[in-house]
């Protein structure tokens, strides 16, 4: 199978060019269609900017990004993205929400046939009984199966999922991981999905890249293969031996990479100049005539030639 999305050598740095600040360094990554990937890595390594790379909303320094073997350009309705925070209009219910995207991608549909086709992803996000609310009238975990269901609407190839739990409580969030993870398994869209959480990243996907911290930037470090059948019933994936060593093995991976990573630098430290006053001798004088206080720099070397009797 070929693949749908590939990235090679691709480096991006941020900031003035006499102070650029790298971010990426030397990415390579291939995706075939269908696969489920996570990538997974510290919060301010760049996971937020390669997603953006392979949106098109950012272009590399250096290196390629190619879709399909040509180079990404731009933005595309091919490649769907679900940020961190929702991106509702908070003047439109839940189905409207979700029309705009299918209005805008399908315009050759009728009315009825774009209708039917909005309700039927609210209803796969399982959100046909709040179709008519608006966005402040929900929950954090259903202003995302919004943002989910908008962005599957628009039928794209590649859905890129930008940390897009980490806002709810943990109990709402291992819902819907449930939930995206049973769709991908009706749907087969490529999915990649940005995570920091190694429990997530291993649950959810077939193949689990670590994005590892470095001085000259974060790279992608070696894959993990998740060959845990599906559908999977976290209850009892959790338990499981390949579970554990999966996780210790990317715990581990991660954990040696920020080690390896941390800055180390030299400083010198200076001695006060002020010597300390000598408290046992009395002072005799006020604090309006109080002397200078001594200065090691000011010290001379003074020899005292001693006779022995």
């Amino acid at each position: 199978m070929s693949n749908i999305l590939q990235l090679s050598g691709v480096s991006k740095s941020f900031g003035r060019a006499h102070e650029r600040n790298a971010v990426l360094r030397d990415v390579n990554l291939a995706v075939e269609e269908g696969d489920f990937v996570s990538i997974i890595g510290y919060s301010g390594t760049g996971k937020s900017t390669l997603i953006n790379l392979i949106a098109g909303l950012l272009k590399p320094d250096k290196g390629t990004a190619t879709m399909d073997g040509a180079i990404i350009a731009g933005p595309g309705p091919e490649r769907g993205i679900v940020f961190q925070n929702y991106s509702l209009l908070p003047w439109l219910t839940v189905t409207e929400n979700v029309r705009l995207a299918v209005d805008q991608l399908f315009p050759a549909m009728s009315e009825a046939e774009r209708k039917d086709y909005t309700a039927s992803y609210v209803d796969m996000v399982k959100l046909t009984p709040a179709s008519g609310k608006y966005p402040k009238e929900l929950s954090g975990g259903m202003r995302q199966r919004v943002s989910v269901a908008r962005t599957l609407a628009s039928n794209p190839r590649i859905l890129l999922l930008d940390e897009p739990l980490s806002a709810l409580d943990a109990l709402t969030r291992a819902t819907l991981q449930d939930e995206i993870a049973e769709i991908w398994q009706k749907n087969r869209t490529t999915v990649i999905w940005i995570t920091n959480d190694p429990d997530e990243a291993i649950l959810v996907a077939d193949r689990v890249v670590p994005l590892l911290p470095g001085r000259e930037g974060a790279t992608l470090g070696a894959e993990l293969t998740v060959s845990m059948a599906r559908p999977r019933d976290r209850r009892e994936i959790l338990k499981t031996p390949e579970f554990k060593d999966l996780k210790i093995q990317l715990v581990n991976t991660l954990l040696g990479a920020k080690k390896e990573s941390a800055s180390t630098f030299t400083k010198k430290l200076a001695i006060p100049d002020i010597l300390p006053e000598d408290l046992a001798i009395k002072r005799n004088y006020s604090i309006f005539d109080r002397p200078e206080p001594r200065r090691r720099s000011q010290l001379s070397r003074e020899e005292i030639k001693v006779e022995a009797s």
